[in-house]
């Protein structure tokens, strides 16, 4: 209770001394390169940009007009209802001034004022240049209005209150655009830009804590709130990470969804689906580059696995199921054949100690995303009405013991707590 009741007052005082004091409202650096550009480029421009944000991923429901809203972002504290950002002047933001845009993305406050939830994710938008939101700005003016009133979000108290808000940007929030490292290259700094900013890989590769506040930019890997799947580490880290990828291999992956390495999987196939597959080659690299050089851990799994004859005859269960549902397409050896069937053998859905991933497709299945560069991907079929708890548990905990993976082991609890979670 007495930690409860200091959480409580620690949000308050942070509140009063942002009302007081916090908040930058400054209308950014003069646009350099937009101002320069014909209006038909810089929609253009925009519209590029807003493809790298993935901005209708959030702001349109399935099967209805782009850009319109309504979408329930689900958060641990309630639903975020995501506005209608058309041309439309009454309920979207037609009416809105470049300035008003750029506070949004900056300031994370709403043209009336009002402060933005981070679902919206500002937090990484602040690091966009002046020129670029204006590029998007002139974008979405020229998206065809639709029609449509926002809904109210859906949030628990306190976290509807715009004051508890304060407290929490007060914590967590301050405004910075991007600047250039002059110690890195070109493609370093882009891919800064793009994964930082524009791209907010962030929001969902990193671990939150109990306010939902991101541990920054490590990229170390985290549990994506409600929807149960595990984001995994960007950065260099050996086993967890891309510390021992081919930068080609990380940048087939973004543009195609599959690689060598591994293919991806849900959320992130529709990441790379409806954003990245559409980015230049060039972004693409220097998000690679960028990634690759980021710190990671080195360290290997120390995981001591149970000898004893009960685990031993529970990986056996698993390997006699491997056997019969998974080796024509894995292999008996665990290398699959890529880019179709992925190989499992130091796979790092395997490898991380999280194995909330490789449990969901074995439940629900695999499918990749339908890109250029692989139109007709392969997908693996759900195996959850197949098999129940206890043998997706022992097929799991085999593929994470086998070829020299080495992982811990899960259990049926463990299985179960991610069968009922919806897939989307």
């Amino acid at each position: 209770m007495k930690k409860i009741i200091y959480t409580v007052i620690a949000l308050l005082a942070a509140g009063i001394l942002y009302v007081l004091f916090g908040g930058s409202d400054d209308a950014g650096p003069a646009p350099t390169v937009t101002a320069k550009l014909a209006p038909a480029e810089k929609i253009a421009r925009g519209a590029y940009l807003a493809r790298a944000g993935d901005c209708m991923a959030c702001h349109t429901v399935r099967g209805g007009a782009q850009y319109a809203g309504g979408r329930a972002l689900q958060t641990p504290f309630g639903n975020v209802i995501s506005p209608n950002i058309t041309s439309d002047k009454a309920t979207g933001i037609g009416s809105w001034s470049a300035d008003d845009f750029w506070h949004a993305l900056h300031n994370g406050k709403s043209k009336d004022g009002r402060l933005l939830y981070p679902a919206f994710p500002y937090t990484n938008y602040t690091r966009i240049t002046r020129d670029d939101a204006d590029a998007l700005y002139a974008y979405f003016q020229s998206v065809p209005a639709v029609a449509q009133a926002n809904q109210p979000h859906a949030l628990r108290f306190p976290y509807n209150q715009q004051f508890m808000l304060a407290a929490w940007r007060a914590l967590y929030f301050k405004p910075a655009v991007f600047r250039e490292d002059s110690k890195q290259s070109v493609d370093w700094n882009r891919g800064a830009y793009l994964v930082q900013g524009l791209g907010h890989c962030s929001a969902c590769h990193s671990a939150r804590n109990t306010l939902g506040a991101s541990d920054g930019e490590g990229l170390s890997g985290g549990l994506i709130p409600v929807l149960g799947w595990y984001a995994p580490s960007l950065n260099a880290g050996a086993e967890a990470g891309l510390g021992e990828w081919m930068q080609p291999h990380i940048v087939q992956l973004l543009k195609t969804g599959a690689s060598p390495r591994a293919t991806v999987f849900g959320p992130m196939a529709e990441v790379v689906r409806q954003s990245l597959q559409h980015l230049s080659d060039g972004d693409i690299n220097a998000m690679a580059v960028y990634l690759k050089a980021l710190p990671g851990d080195d360290k290997k799994s120390d995981f001591e696995r149970d000898k004893g004859a009960e685990a031993m005859a529970y990986l056996a269960a698993g390997a006699k199921l491997y056997e019969k549902h998974c080796v024509d397409c894995h292999g008996a050896g665990g290398a699959g054949l890529p880019p179709g069937y992925p190989p499992l053998a130091g796979n790092r859905a395997l490898t991380m100690e999280q194995a909330v991933n490789p449990i969901r497709i074995v439940l629900n299945g695999g499918f990749a995303p339908g890109t250029e560069g692989n139109p007709r991907p392969y997908g693996m079929p759900p195996f959850g009405h197949v098999l129940n708890d206890t043998e997706v548990a022992q097929v799991v905990s085999y593929l994470r013991s086998a070829w020299g993976n080495n992982a811990p082991p899960v259990n049926g609890n463990d299985v179960n707590r991610y069968r009922a979670i919806p897939l989307d």
